[in-house]
């Protein structure tokens, strides 16, 4: 038990959202979060959520972690996503050695950890001393909300010695400090969610210690967790309900904030035909329609991660359908929530256009969102399909990410 009252961090979110809300422009400005969006999600102890208690953290539910990360996106696209996906790292780091662990949190349980997992690097079995471990190489993209992170899990090919990945291949999640890896300044330049600073990561031969390695299979199959000694239900759930679940929940919450500003927009607009929006029966079927659409998103996510939270609290595994089931209704909801944004944006006029109005924004966050690797349809639905009709998908991509 950790004492946390359910609901405190959406609280304290709700407490300051107007100054949250306020930081969108500035975030899209500097080309990250800027320091007060950084500062509230510090103080509301967002990303303490999924973190393990001995070390501070409230072990919510991820239900809760789902509804928080939505509320924030909500108010500003870019700090939903950073609060989404930095936010679920504690949950994999409590699955680490205990050594690393203390390294990260030992004098600040507030210290985040940025990412990306893709694996673009490769660990060549190396020494220090008599330190057993890697030297790592590489360049990663998409790091979000990294200049706020003193931490970072890269993805990685476990190399043979002479720096080649090894046979058969095996993936690694790899946690560094920031001495370790160089954040690349100007390399996010893009169309939306600009604020979220998901820049580039560079690292030159550093040592990797062997106790600062997750093998991502134990992760993706549920080993690491049962390893750790780890007994609180969430960190069982598996790997491809939880991480996913920040980025999507995220994009939906994007989604709800565009319907929310399109509708004060609504409310006060007047056609050029004279007529006012609210006035106007097809406007008002559009939004009635893309409303019922992202709710339905919603509920779909938030059911999805509810079942299968009670499932492992009722002793259950997951099934490799039943984690295929689970990621279809991931990727449903998240092309739903954006197509249904796409018919009332498309409804807001051209003054909604301007870089003064805020739908144009969210709209171009929701549409980068989607198109996170985490969202392709194509292979999650093809897999899900198969084991619809009993059939069990063939080793790689198509397994990726289920």
């Amino acid at each position: 038990m950790t004492g946390y009252q359910s609901g405190a961090v959406l609280a304290a979110i709700e407490d300051r959202a107007d100054e949250l809300a306020a930081c969108g422009p500035a975030n899209e400005a500097l080309g990250q979060l800027d320091d007060q969006a950084a500062k509230v999600l510090r103080d509301s102890g967002m990303m303490r959520l999924l973190q393990p208690a001995r070390y501070g953290g409230f072990e919510a539910h991820p239900r809760e972690f789902a509804e928080t990360v939505m509320r924030i996106a909500a108010l500003d696209g870019a700090t939903g996503w950073v609060a989404g996906i930095v936010g679920v790292h504690p949950w994999e780091l409590a699955m680490a050695d205990p050594r690393v662990q203390e390294e990260v949190w030992g004098t600040d349980p507030d210290t985040w950890i940025a990412s990306p997992y893709a694996p673009m690097g490769v660990l060549t079995p190396s020494t220090d001393g008599d330190e057993p471990g890697y030297t790592l190489r590489g360049h990663w993209q998409f790091s979000s909300g990294t200049d706020h992170c003193d931490w970072i899990f890269l993805g990685a090919m476990l190399g043979d010695e002479s720096g080649r990945p090894a046979q058969p291949p095996t993936m690694m999640h790899v946690v560094l400090p920031r001495s370790d890896y160089t954040i690349v300044p100007d390399s996010w330049d893009v169309v939306g969610l600009r604020g979220t600073g998901s820049k580039d990561i560079l690292v030159e031969d550093a040592f990797i210690p062997a106790y600062r390695t997750l093998e991502y299979t134990k992760v993706a199959e549920g080993v690491a967790a049962r390893e750790a000694g780890l007994t609180d239900t969430g960190y069982h759930v598996p790997f491809s309900c939880v991480f996913p679940l920040g980025i999507t929940s995220a994009v939906i919450g994007i989604c709800e904030g565009a319907l929310a500003h399109h509708a004060q927009w609504q409310a006060g607009r007047t056609l050029i035909s004279g007529t006012q929006s609210k006035d106007d029966p097809y406007a008002l079927y559009a939004l009635s329609e893309a409303a019922a659409d992202i709710a339905a998103s919603r509920a779909a996510l938030l059911d999805n991660v509810t079942r299968m939270y009670d499932a492992v609290a009722a002793g259950h595994t997951p099934t490799f359908a039943e984690r295929a089931a689970g990621r279809r209704t991931q990727v449903q909801a998240a092309w739903r929530a954006v197509r249904a944004l796409d018919e009332v944006v498309a409804r807001s006029g051209g003054n909604a256009m301007r870089m003064d109005n805020p739908i144009q924004r969210f709209w171009r966050d929701a549409h980068t969102g989607l198109a996170h690797a985490i969202h392709v349809p194509g292979p999650t639905f093809h897999a899900a399909g198969l084991t619809t009709l009993g059939l069990e998908p063939p080793p790689g991509p198509l397994r990726s990410m289920i």
